[in-house]
Order: structure tokens, then C-alpha cells, then sequence
């Protein structure tokens, strides 16, 4: 009788998909229970479900206004569910690990690589204690500045709780707001948009949380000297400045006829910069999304899929998968024979991934979005694309048919901002079929292409 054959040990990828997958079931349960919701009744499990992936994923597209829906209990299940999910399952569970004192096994770094998106195994767990630490300090900061503005507003301990939340919501990229009770129901942060405080400290969690942990430990451990950053990290810092600069130029320029008309000049501005940082995964808005121009919404969409950098609590492409693709179209236009960038060539490995990034994002939106509008007719294509695109790319902007969407569109909906959530390409690999190695080569011939 033949032994019978060892299974080969499940990726690092399958796990941290399982390790999200059984955290977004655990949420799910949670928010199900009476005692989340505000009326103490039931939630339906479509709503639960759809909550629990957005806040797990942490995208913050809602079917149900989190202030007037969720009890107190149910907040703390959706904010526990975000700061797990921005995080990373393998970076908490490492946590875990490091305060009972347990030593982290080869298996858990190479997990912890793949969840951070670490160039090199070696210095991981150094780059996870910055994480926390960091995430711990720049989340307090933020609910302090935060809390200049809540509590006078809110009083002391709805004010205190207030802050945490969104700080925590922000750095994450979350997108969650408690703002229902206080402005109306899902109008988040709309009613601060000439506020500086609010405006600046959001803004910058959100861009602290999207640089990534790898970023983080790059710039502590060289002390912030430019020349001594890896370049990846110098990458990352200059992409991050001019997706700030330039798409708020653009927002102030498209958008002051449209969805600012009839603010004064420094309310332009703090709106243009918050519409420029939020597409990027955040998911929060000073202005309605609904009442962007086209232009708006294109430059959104681009944002959207733009998204944050590689092992941060952003979705999205990342800025350098992006900025890769980019440059192999500007080779090609030159003639020339290699990529680079900052005085450093790409590898052509590196460069085909980064096209297959894209185009899985591409097709997958396009595809969902197709699916939708069978389903639905009726939606506007603007609103449908705006929402898959946002689901996607974890974002959690809405032109406000969330609410109307389908038992169909939203479980459509719901794999979008889980498979965003790991990387679509990550996610297409997992589901896809492996294919065994060719026992051919097969010959070479010519395609007539562009």
C-alpha cells in the first residue's frame, strides 16, 4: 500500500486570505447579534455581512448609516474589525505573540513579509514593533488633535470616543465616520469642510497610515537622510507629495464651478485637498461625491485606482505599481531599451507584475461593473463605476446608491473589497487554477500590436 502523499503546506498568501476571511465571518456573527444594533433587533445577515467586509477591508462603503444603525457595541465591533484589518491579521497575531513573550518562527516572519510587504526577511519583527509603536503614537496624536474639535462640540467622553474613532477610521483608511447623528445620516465629514483642524489632521493619518510599514521603518532606522533611504522608500515619498500637489491643483481648477460652488477661497482650498488625499483609499469626503463634475469623477477613478503604497493600510494598485507602469509606456515611446527611474534600472519580472496588477484591477472593475448594470439597469454608469471602483480599491466613496444596490450587486460588491483588500492579483492567483509546467517550449512567433 502506497504512503499516502503530504499536502503541501498552504502559501503565505492562503493564509493571510483565510486569516482576513475568518476575522470578516467573526465580525459578521458580531454584528448579527441584537445587541449591535441601536433598535436591539436582529441585523439581517446581507447588511452584517456587507458591514463586517467593509470595515474588516477597511473600505467604508456602508448599507446602513453606522452612527443611527449600530449600538455602542456594534461600533466597537466595527472599529476592532478596521484597526485588525489595517493592520494586517499576521502583524496583530504577531502582537499577540510578542506580549506573551513567544519567540516568532521562520513560518510567521515569512507570513509577516508577505502581510507588510517587506523587501527582506531579515529584520521583520523589527519592522512590526515599529508598526505598532508607530500606529500607537500617530493614532493617539491624531485622536488628540481630534479631540480639540469634539469635545467642546460633542462634551468629554463623547468627544474622547468620537476622536479615537475617527483617528483610528483615517490612519487605516478606513472611512468610517460617526458623523449620522450629528450632521444626518451618511454625510461624513461634510460638515467640517472650511475646518483646518479637522481637514489637516485627517489628511494626514491618512497619508501616514498609506506610506507603509516597510517606509516607516526605512525613515527610523536612517534617520529621515534622504540619501540614505532605500529607493523604494524615496519612491514612495515623492510619489506621495505629488499625488497631493498636483491632483489638488486639479480638483481647485475642475471643480470650482461645480461641486464648490459658493465656498470662499480658503474653503477651496482645504476641499481640494481633502479631495485629493481621500480617493486614495481613505474613503471619508468634505464634499458630496455625487456633485463632482466629470472631471472630478475621472480624476477620482484614477485616484481610486492609483490607491496608497505596498504594506500600508491603503488599497488600491499602489502608487508604484503605477509609477512602473508608467514608466515602461514612456521607454516604449522613447525607444529605449530598459526602465528606470532614479538613477536605478527594473527588472522585467518586477515590470510584468506591475502590468498584471493593473490589468486584473482593470478587469475585474470592468467586469463587476458590466454585472451590475445587467443586474441593475436603472443606475447611472457614472454612479456603478464610481462604486466598483471604490469597492475595489477599497475606498468607501459613494455617489449614494449603496443603499439601492441588490441582494446581487452587493455580494458583487462584497468580493470586490475583499479581493482589494489582498491585492487583486494576489486574489486571482489564489482562485485561479495552477497550471502544470509545460513540458514544451513552444516557438516563438509575431503578433502586428498598437
Amino acid at each position: 500500500m502506497q504512503a499516502k502523499k503530504r499536502r503541501a503546506p498552504m502559501s503565505a498568501s492562503s493564509m493571510i486570505a483565510l486569516g482576513f476571511l475568518m476575522i470578516i465571518l467573526a465580525v459578521t456573527l458580531l454584528l448579527m447579534l441584537p445587541i449591535s444594533s441601536s433598535s436591539g433587533k436582529m441585523t439581517d445577515p446581507l447588511t452584517a455581512l456587507f458591514t463586517a467586509t467593509s470595515a474588516v477591508c477597511v473600505t467604508g462603503l456602508i448599507a446602513v448609516d453606522t452612527a443611527t444603525h449600530w449600538s455602542l457595541f456594534g461600533k466597537l465591533v466595527i472599529i476592532t474589525g478596521i484597526q485588525i484589518g489595517g493592520l494586517g491579521v499576521m502583524t496583530v497575531l504577531s502582537l499577540v505573540s510578542l506580549i506573551l513573550g513567544r519567540k516568532i518562527g521562520l513560518r510567521q516572519r515569512v507570513l509577516l513579509q508577505e502581510s507588510v510587504a517587506s523587501l527582506h526577511l531579515g529584520g521583520i519583527v523589527r519592522i512590526v514593533r515599529v508598526a505598532l509603536i508607530g500606529t500607537l503614537i500617530v493614532e493617539g496624536v491624531g485622536a488628540a488633535l481630534l479631540a480639540i474639535r469634539f469635545v467642546p462640540m460633542l462634551g468629554l467622553v463623547r468627544g474622547i470616543a468620537y476622536s479615537v474613532f475617527h483617528s483610528i477610521s483615517a490612519f487605516c483608511n478606513a472611512g468610517f465616520d460617526l458623523m449620522g447623528s450629528i450632521s444626518g445620516p451618511f454625510t461624513s465629514l461634510e460638515s467640517f469642510v472650511s475646518d483646518p483642524l479637522v481637514n489637516l489632521t485627517v489628511c494626514a493619518l491618512i497619508l501616514i497610515g498609506g506610506l507603509g510599514f516597510f517606509v516607516w521603518d526605512d525613515l527610523v532606522e536612517k534617520r529621515f537622510r534622504w540619501r540614505k533611504l532605500s529607493l523604494h522608500s524615496r519612491a514612495v515619498l515623492l510619489l506621495t507629495a505629488g499625488l497631493v500637489v498636483i491632483p489638488g491643483v486639479l480638483f481647485f481648477i475642475t471643480e470650482w464651478s461645480a461641486s464648490m460652488s459658493g465656498m470662499d477661497v480658503p474653503t477651496r482650498i482645504w476641499a481640494s485637498l481633502f479631495s485629493a488625499v481621500t480617493p486614495r483609499t481613505a474613503g471619508f469626503d468634505t464634499v458630496p461625491t455625487a456633485e463632482l463634475s466629470n472631471a472630478g469623477s475621472l480624476m477620482t477613478l484614477l485616484l481610486m485606482l492609483t490607491g496608497g503604497n505596498p504594506g500600508s493600510t491603503a488599497g488600491g494598485a499602489k502608487t508604484t505599481t503605477m509609477m512602473l507602469f508608467t514608466l515602461m509606456a514612456v521607454s516604449m515611446l522613447r525607444r529605449e531599451d530598459d526602465v528606470h527611474a532614479l538613477g536605478r534600472r527594473f527588472e522585467g519580472e518586477l515590470l510584468k507584475r506591475a502590468c498584471a496588477i493593473v490589468v486584473v484591477y482593470l478587469c475585474m472593475a470592468m467586469t463587476a461593473t458590466l454585472m451590475i448594470c445587467i443586474a441593475q439597469p436603472a443606475l447611472p454608469l457614472r454612479d456603478v463605476l464610481l462604486e466598483v471602483f471604490s469597492a475595489v480599491n477599497t475606498v468607501g466613496m459613494t455617489t449614494g446608491i449603496t443603499r439601492e444596490l441588490n441582494v446581487f450587486s452587493k455580494l458583487v460588491l462584497i468580493l470586490l473589497m475583499y479581493s482589494g483588500r489582498l491585492g487583486s492579483l494576489t486574489f486571482a492567483i489564489l482562485v485561479a487554477h495552477k497550471s502544470a509546467p509545460a513540458r514544451v517550449q513552444y516557438p516563438a512567433d509575431k503578433l502586428i500590436v498598437g
